[in-house]
């Protein structure tokens, strides 16, 4: 009997009453989706790079963390809604399997978001393939930008170097 390899099922968006930046990975670790928490690989830097932008941090207690994103502007989800994947790399998603959020519906909810930030070339790709070609034609008011990935597996690029890359959002966002 053949085995067959498990789906790997997403998490809900996380946006407050009025995001401005829409940050999209591509599709949650298995430590992610096993703790039901964005980012919880304890060496992906997204966390930190969070805290250096908008104070939340990995010192922060998860639910603070991010309601600090969404008191900031910020809503955080995946391209991805669910893909066959061996292990948590994204080269091992299974694109013929892959099912998109419904990030069209979002943006349409979400009038007021002017930045779609991917969290890594992954992201963008799924996106580009499975939800959005024409994004500019559909959305013209949302800039979109690709960020290094916060992935562990992406260490060509130190911390210093991604927040760095990363304040690119600070611009869209209302900041107190």
């Amino acid at each position: 009997m053949a085995l067959v390899e498990a789906r790997s099922i997403g998490l809900p968006a996380v946006a407050g009453d009025d995001p401005r930046v829409l940050i999209l990975g591509s599709l949650p670790s298995v430590r992610s989706i096993a703790q039901q928490q964005y980012y919880a690989f304890p060496t992906n830097a997204f966390w930190n790079i969070m805290g250096a932008l908008v104070g939340a941090g990995k010192d922060v207690e998860y639910g603070a963390r991010l309601e600090k994103l969404k008191s900031s502007g910020i809503a955080l989800w995946d391209s991805l809604a669910s893909s066959r994947r061996p292990g948590s790399l994204d080269a091992n998603i299974d694109h013929a399997t892959a099912q998109p959020n419904d990030i069209k519906a979002f943006l349409a909810a979400n009038a007021g978001i002017r930045l779609i930030a991917f969290n890594g070339r992954a992201s963008q790709e799924s996106f580009l393939r499975h939800i959005d070609r024409d994004l500019a034609l559909t959305w013209p008011q949302i800039n979109q930008v690709l960020l290094p990935s916060s992935s562990a597996a992406h260490a060509s690029m130190g911390l210093d170097d991604k927040i760095k890359a990363w304040s690119v959002i600070m611009q869209y966002l209302d900041t107190n």
